[in-house]
């Protein structure tokens, strides 16, 4: 064996050698670890088991504490429901007391309503009896009545009721009057104020327009040329304007007739012009007029637009300017119309506004309510103008108010607005202004024998006299048959009459007179 064999056994089993020592070593210090644990182990369980009885201990005490609180306050709970029980018993006793005095009380009460019904039966009773009795005496002292007085009871009875009747109309009639004098004191006075503050603040002339024109001329040397060879200058101005002209002795003057006041001027200014120009022809007549139609239309629609303007009314349709402007050459009783419709427009405005309504309405129509009678055509219709003007207004997009207003002015329809019976006062007043129209002699004959038939168809009327124009009625009474009750009676149904059934301007003033003569003669 050589020496590197040598070493490597030698270091091999040195290797060996240290590795049973370390084992040995390691052995021994493990047995001492293992010994020291085990005592602190023991120490530790010592210690353990003394703090579960310390912590048993404490949980024993905490939970007698419990038990006591517990208890106690149980007690408590039993002691308060034996209070409630205790109260609660008490006042059942209360109640069981008061419900015994009020059975106690009723009972009472009851012997008394016993005690009073049947003395009630008692004396109802004897009212039967004392009623028997009562009606036998009034039935015994009616019939001692009607032996006296020769009526029966009915016929008494009817008496009775006539003579009241009588006595009842006649009071009714004086608190009748009484009762309309008393309005009209206050409200009379108030209609007459803002009447005559409206008339005052419109002052208008009054021009009578009458059916013919006079076209004077400078020379009579103007008449042959009018009139032509053989009348054909004339009978062509005839022809194209629709006019007669009249052709007379009247020095240097020629008259125009026809009733429409448009075609008369239409005639009027041709013929000034022809007269002017000096070539009188057919062919130069037919076209002056043609140019005066023209002329005229423009005018028209001038005036009414102008008119408007005036009267601060916007929003007119067209057709209705034209028709306001045809208003010029209008007249309705001998009053222009157009200046009629101003005149109404202004009294309406400042009526409307002294009423607190819109002026701006009230005047729109008053100046329409007469567009009716100016038609487009020349046919008759047979419509009344105030319902021909609210139908126009209504086509061309007039408001419901005005509508109304035009339509309603002569009670041709139902008012619905406030508007309607301003327009229909404002054109009564208009009309009835002194001269303002003229109304035709026999119509105006006719309505005063008419207002003196009313009163006539009264029975103890012994006259009657119709005086200032229509606008009072005297009544002359027999005295033996009206007396003083019966003459106030007679003046109010008169008056209605009137009212009723007739058609008049204005108020009718209808005085009743009643007087007693005694005449003796001395000799």
């Amino acid at each position: 064996m050589d020496n590197t064999t040598f070493i490597i056994i030698a270091a091999i089993a040195g290797i060996l050698i240290g590795f049973v020592i370390a084992k040995v070593l390691e052995k021994g210090k493990a047995g001492k670890t293992i010994s020291s644990a085990k005592r602190e182990a023991s120490s530790i369980l010592k210690e353990a088991q003394k703090e579960g009885e310390n912590i048993k201990k404490d949980k024993i005490f905490q939970a007698k504490e419990k038990f006591l609180e517990l208890k106690a306050e149980h007690e408590k709970v039993i002691i308060n429901k034996d209070k409630k029980i205790a109260e609660a018993e008490k006042r059942t006793r209360d109640k069981e007391s008061q419900i015994s005095s009020e059975l106690a009380k009723g009972k009472r009460l009851n012997e008394q309503l016993e005690g009073q019904i049947k003395e009630t039966d008692y004396k109802r009773e004897i009212l039967e009896k004392k009623q028997a009795e009562v009606d036998k005496l009034h039935k015994s002292q009616v019939q001692q009545l009607e032996v006296i007085s020769g009526l029966s009871a009915e016929e008494a009875k009817s008496q009775l009721l006539e003579s009241l009747k009588e006595t009842a109309k006649t009071d009714a009639m004086a608190y009748l009057q009484t009762t309309l004098e008393e309005a009209k004191l206050t409200a009379q006075q108030e209609a007459r104020k803002i009447v005559i503050n409206t008339i005052q603040r419109i002052g208008t002339e009054e021009a009578v327009e009458n059916c013919v024109s006079v076209f004077n001329l400078e020379s009579d040397d103007v008449k042959g040329r009018i009139i032509g060879r053989e009348g054909r200058n004339i009978r062509a101005i005839e022809a194209a304007t629709g006019v007669e002209i009249i052709v007379d002795d009247t020095p240097e003057a020629i008259i125009l007739s026809c009733f429409d006041s448009v075609r008369r001027e239409i005639a009027r200014l041709s013929l000034h012009r022809l007269v002017t120009d000096g070539r009188i022809h057919p062919a130069r007549i037919e076209e002056i007029v043609k140019k005066t139609e023209k002329q005229i239309n423009e005018e028209i629609v001038e005036i009414g637009k102008r008119t408007v303007i005036d009267l601060g009314i916007h929003g007119l349709h067209p057709e209705l300017i034209k028709a306001v402007g045809r208003m010029k050459y209008r007249s309705s009783y001998g009053q222009n119309l157009l200046q009629h419709s101003r005149e109404v427009a202004k009294l309406c405005g400042v009526m409307a506004a002294e009423l607190g309504l819109n002026p701006k309405i009230a005047k729109r129509a008053g100046l329409l309510h007469d567009i009716g009678k100016v038609p487009n055509t020349e046919v008759e219709v047979e419509t009344p103008h105030a319902i021909l003007g609210m139908q126009w207004a209504e086509k061309f997009g007039e408001k419901k108010e005005v509508c109304n207003a035009i339509g309603a002015h002569h009670d041709e329809i139902e008012m619905t607005t406030l508007i309607s019976p301003i327009v229909q006062v404002c054109d009564a007043i208009s009309g009835a202004r002194p001269g303002a129209r003229r109304q035709v002699l026999d119509s105006y004959i006719q309505r005063l024998k008419d207002l003196e038939d009313v009163a006539f168809g009264f029975q103890g009327v012994q006259k009657a006299y119709a005086i200032q124009a229509g606008r009072e009625l005297r009544v002359i009474v027999e005295s033996e048959k009206v007396n003083d009750d019966k003459a106030a009676e007679l003046s109010f149904e008169i008056s209605q009459k009137i009212q009723t059934d007739m058609t008049y301007p204005g108020q009718v003033k209808v005085t009743v007179i009643r007087e007693t003569r005694s005449v003796n003669v001395a000799k």
